[in-house]
C-alpha cells in the first residue's frame, strides 16, 4: 500500500512552488534546498497537489511548469492548505463560453479519477466531411471574415502577414511559448528577437523557444507560396519549433515512432507509427478540400493535438498550422495573445477526452477577436510596403548569402561581382543600395530572414571586425 502523504509534505513543495509566479521544473525543485526527495517521491507529491487543484501544470514535455493558481498567488499557506477544492471559475481569469462550452468545462474539471480512460477514436476524424460538417456555423465564419478583413485582401498571398511581420513575431512567439509555460515577459521576446538578447536569468530552453518560433513564423509568412496544407510543411513546422528541445535530436521533424502519454488527462493516443503516418496524412488532405479559411484553421487546431503525430511540441505545431489558412488568405492572423493558458488546455482536454470541440471553439473566436482588435491599430499605421524590395526579396536573399558565406567585406565591386541576373539593368543601381542598406541593419537575431543560421553570420560578423 503507498504511503500516505502528509500535508506537511505536500505544503513544502507548495511553499517552494509559490515563489516562482510564471511556474519552475521539477529538475529545479529536485535541486532546490529542502527538496532532497527522490524524483519519483516528488513527481507522486506533485501528483497529488494537482489532483487537490492546489497547483496547476503548464507546458509539456521539457516545458512541463508547476505553478500556483493565479487566485492563489498571495494567498497565506494556512489558507491554501484548507482549499482541497474550490469554485475555479468565480475567480480565474477565462474565455466567455458558451452553455456547451460550460458543460465540457464541467466534465474536464473533474478529478482525473473520475475522468473515463479514452483511446484514439477513429470516428471522431471520419464523421467529418470537408464543406459539408462545420465546426464553424456559417454565421460565426461570417462574422470571424468580418473581423479578419485586411486592406491586403486583393494582393498575392501573403502579403498582409509580410506587412506586419515585425508586429506578428513578437506577438506570436510570446503567446504560443507563454501557452507553455515559457516566462520570457513580451519585452524580453521584443529584445531577443529585434536585437538578439537573451534575457538575464531565464532557462536556455526558454530562449531557444522563442527563437523557434520567430524561425517557423518567417517561414511561414516569407514563404506563402510554398508553406501551403501539405504533411511537407506541417513536418517543417515541428522542424522549427523543436530545433534544440528534443530529448531524442532525430525527433525533430520526424512523425513519431513511439507511444506518447497527455499529462494531466485520461486520454491515450494512437500508437502504431504506421497508423499515425497514416492518418497525418488524412487529416492534412481533409484539411486542404476545406474551402473556408477559418474552418481550415479551427479543423487544424483540433486534429493536430489530438492526432499527437510528434513525441513532443504538437500544440505549437497546431497554433502555427492554423495560421496558414489565414496567412494566404490575407486575414488578421491568430497571435492567441492573452489567451488563458487554463482555457486553453481545458478546451484540449475537451478534444482529447470528449471529441467535444465547443470550449476549443469558444477559445478560437476569443482568441480571434483579441488578435484582431490587436492589429487594428496596426492595420491602420501601415505604411505602403516597399514594392521594389518585395519583388526582389529572393534575389536580396541570395546575394546577402552569398556574401556571407564568400566571407567578402561588403563594398559596391562586390556586390556588382555577384548580382544575381534576375535584377533588370535599370534597377541595379537601385538594387546595390538596396543591398548596401540590408547590411546596415542585419544582425546574429535576423540573419536567419535571408537563410542563414545565427552563428553563421556571427562568424562572419567577427571576421569583418
Amino acid at each position: 500500500m503507498p504511503k500516505k502523504i502528509s500535508l506537511q509534505e505536500l505544503e513544502q513543495v507548495t511553499r517552494v512552488i509559490r515563489q516562482y509566479p510564471d511556474g519552475i521544473g521539477i529538475d529545479a525543485l529536485v535541486r532546490l534546498a529542502g527538496m532532497d526527495v527522490p524524483r519519483r517521491t516528488l513527481q507522486r507529491r506533485l501528483a497529488t497537489l494537482v489532483e487537490q487543484q492546489r497547483i496547476q501544470i503548464t507546458g509539456e514535455g521539457r516545458a512541463t511548469r508547476y505553478r500556483l493558481p493565479t487566485h492563489l498567488i498571495g494567498t497565506p499557506m494556512s489558507v491554501q492548505s484548507t482549499r482541497a477544492t474550490y469554485d475555479v471559475t468565480a475567480v480565474e481569469n477565462y474565455v466567455t463560453t458558451s452553455p456547451e462550452g460550460e458543460a465540457v468545462k464541467a466534465y474536464i474539471r473533474q478529478p482525473r479519477q473520475q475522468r473515463k480512460p479514452v483511446s484514439y477514436q477513429i470516428g471522431f476524424l471520419e464523421q467529418y466531411r470537408p464543406n459539408q460538417t462545420a465546426y464553424l456555423p456559417a454565421s460565426l465564419r461570417a462574422q470571424l471574415h468580418s473581423l479578419g478583413r485586411s486592406p491586403a485582401e486583393h494582393t498575392p498571398a501573403g502579403t498582409f502577414a509580410r506587412d506586419i511581420l515585425n508586429r506578428l513575431l513578437i506577438d506570436l512567439a510570446w503567446a504560443s511559448s507563454k501557452l507553455e509555460g515559457n516566462t520570457y515577459s513580451r519585452l524580453d521576446t521584443e529584445r531577443l528577437i529585434e536585437f538578439g538578447q537573451a534575457a538575464e536569468g531565464k532557462d536556455a530552453l526558454e530562449t531557444q523557444m522563442i527563437l523557434n518560433h520567430k524561425s517557423a513564423i518567417e517561414y511561414l509568412v516569407c514563404t506563402p507560396e510554398q508553406a501551403g496544407l501539405t504533411p511537407d510543411t506541417v513536418i517543417a513546422l515541428h522542424a522549427f519549433l523543436s530545433d534544440g528541445l528534443m530529448p531524442d535530436p532525430l525527433a525533430c521533424g520526424r512523425l513519431r515512432i513511439r507511444p506518447v502519454e497527455i499529462g494531466g488527462s485520461v486520454y491515450l493516443p494512437m500508437a502504431m507509427p504506421q497508423r499515425v503516418e497514416e492518418l497525418f496524412g488524412i487529416v492534412l488532405s481533409m484539411a486542404a478540400e476545406i474551402i473556408d479559411p477559418f474552418e481550415q484553421s479551427f479543423f487544424l487546431m483540433v486534429h493536430l493535438p489530438y492526432l499527437q503525430p510528434f513525441e513532443d511540441v504538437n500544440k505549437r505545431v497546431s497554433r502555427l498550422a492554423a495560421n496558414i489558412p489565414l496567412i494566404r488568405h490575407n486575414l488578421g492572423p491568430l497571435s492567441f495573445i492573452d489567451v488563458p493558458q487554463q482555457a486553453y488546455v481545458d478546451a484540449l482536454l475537451g478534444v482529447y477526452e470528449l471529441n467535444d470541440v465547443a470550449l476549443l471553439r469558444d477559445v478560437f473566436v476569443w482568441a480571434y477577436e483579441r488578435s484582431c482588435q490587436q492589429y487594428l491599430a496596426v492595420q491602420q499605421q501601415l505604411q505602403p510596403p516597399d514594392t521594389f524590395r518585395l519583388r526582389y526579396r529572393n534575389e536580396l536573399a541570395g546575394i546577402v548569402c552569398a556574401i556571407v558565406r564568400s566571407g567578402s567585406k561588403i563594398s559596391e565591386p562586390v556586390i556588382q561581382a555577384c548580382l544575381p541576373a534576375g535584377v533588370a539593368y535599370e534597377d541595379r543601381s537601385r538594387f546595390i543600395a538596396l543591398v548596401i542598406a540590408e547590411f546596415k541593419t542585419i544582425h546574429t537575431g535576423n540573419a536567419i530572414r535571408f537563410g542563414l543560421r545565427p552563428l553563421e553570420f556571427a562568424a562572419w560578423q567577427e571576421s569583418m571586425a
